[in-house]
């Protein structure tokens, strides 16, 4: 396997967890948002409450809470992963470059 791949692919892989930890990020400011905004409609009189509700329903709800907690958790190890490929490819290349020199 060539070293430079192998960086590359570590590279990579750490770019596309931390594309998904932003996202799971602003999943959960999402989820935090509308439940700020249901117990706001709560306090709201029972009629407005109920029409507000029913708009709520028809527009595209953001994923669950636990689900972005659990793609955080992912995109976490994946980081990790790649970090220490990363790691380890930058550790072979030094050995390289000790036995040529």
């Amino acid at each position: 396997m060539d070293i430079q791949s192998a960086l590359y692919s570590g590279v990579q892989g750490f770019q596309r967890a931390s594309a998904g930890v932003t996202e799971a990020t602003v999943n959960i400011n999402r989820q935090a948002e509308a439940n700020r905004q249901n117990e706001t409609e709560q306090a709201v009189a029972q009629t407005a409450a109920t029409e507000r509700q029913a708009s709520l329903q028809t527009t595209e709800q953001p994923p669950s809470l636990s689900n972005s907690l659990v793609q955080l958790g992912q995109e976490e190890r994946n980081a990790q992963a790649n970090a220490k490929s990363i790691q380890t490819a930058d550790e072979v290349l030094g050995t390289v470059i000790d036995i040529r020199v």
